[in-house]
């Protein structure tokens, strides 16, 4: 999932029926605050968020705005307004419909992106995806290299962590991105679907364990490993440019090339995916 760089601004009035809903989808079981300092003899966790208070840690991450379709053709404009809040130690990404519908802008959305970069370690979500109630949305937990304006995509290289597209419920996907392999040409590496019935319905842990010899994606544990790539014997920036930071982006499309294949139905908005937290560890030799 790539975008352009694009400053936008929007102004619309939600409906106060639309904020009491926005307000109950945060009210979920919130993780074990015990969790927050967890370490083993081998990692310490060393960034997390755990999206206590009432507002975006804007120390910790950076709402990027865009419109006019980005760079899979999706439909919806991100903005900061009425598209994310932060409640009972959550936080919610909105997708709400604000036009007519079925054009590009109609839809507004966020996208937020971590302030802080990091070069190996396992990174750990817990989310719960937006509740089935038709087509056209496309969440996305994923990362990109930091030298994305300088090198552009896919030679920065992309880690997709979990993507889902509501026309495939229950169903999540990891990939790698690379000038070697990537979606445009049809060789991205990537899990292909995985099932994950109740991913609508309760939080999954989605993970992503990374080091200089491999990457691997893993769901709920770390020794549930869904996708494992080992760096090429013979490497350059080509097929293995993940030697370098890489920051994380949570965000939820509307429409677009993959989202939108079997259309928008526009009776699903609101859509909300709620985060618990976000938490990267790294060998304690590493640090």
């Amino acid at each position: 999932m790539i975008g352009q760089f694009i400053k936008y601004s929007s102004r619309f009035v939600v409906s106060v029926c639309l904020l009491i809903l926005l307000s109950t989808e945060c009210s979920e079981t919130k993780s074990n605050p015990a969790d927050k300092t967890e370490s083993n003899a081998r990692e310490t966790l060393i960034w997390q968020d755990e999206f206590e208070g009432d507002q975006l840690d804007t120390a910790k991450w950076a709402y990027q705005y865009g419109a006019h379709g980005w760079g899979n053709n999706e439909w919806q404009d991100y903005t900061d307004t009425g598209t994310l809040t932060v409640a009972n130690g959550m936080l919610a990404i909105h997708a709400v419909k604000t036009g007519p519908g079925q054009k590009t802008g109609d839809y507004h959305s966020a996208r937020i992106n971590s302030k802080q970069e990091f070069t190996y370690g396992r990174m750990e979500i817990r989310a719960k995806l937006p509740e089935h109630r038709g087509n056209g949305i496309w969440p996305a937990i994923w990362m990109l290299g930091n030298n994305i304006q300088s090198a552009g995509w896919p030679e920065c290289g992309e880690l997709d962590i979990m993507e889902n597209v509501s026309y495939d419920p229950g169903r999540i996907h990891v990939s790698i991105h690379s000038k070697a392999n990537n979606h445009v040409d049809g060789t991205q590496v990537t899990s292909g679907p995985v099932d994950v019935p109740d991913a609508e319905l309760t939080f999954h842990n989605y993970g992503l364990i990374w080091n200089e010899d491999r990457i691997q994606f893993y769901l709920d544990d770390p020794g549930q490993i869904l996708l494992s790539f080992d760096r090429p014997a013979v490497h350059n920036e080509n097929n293995w440019p993940f030697d370098h930071p890489f920051y994380f982006i949570l965000n939820i499309a509307v429409g677009g090339n993959w989202g939108g294949q079997k259309g928008v139905d526009d009776s699903i908005f609101p859509a909300t995916m709620l985060i618990d937290y976000v938490r990267v560890y790294q060998n304690k030799t590493a640090i």
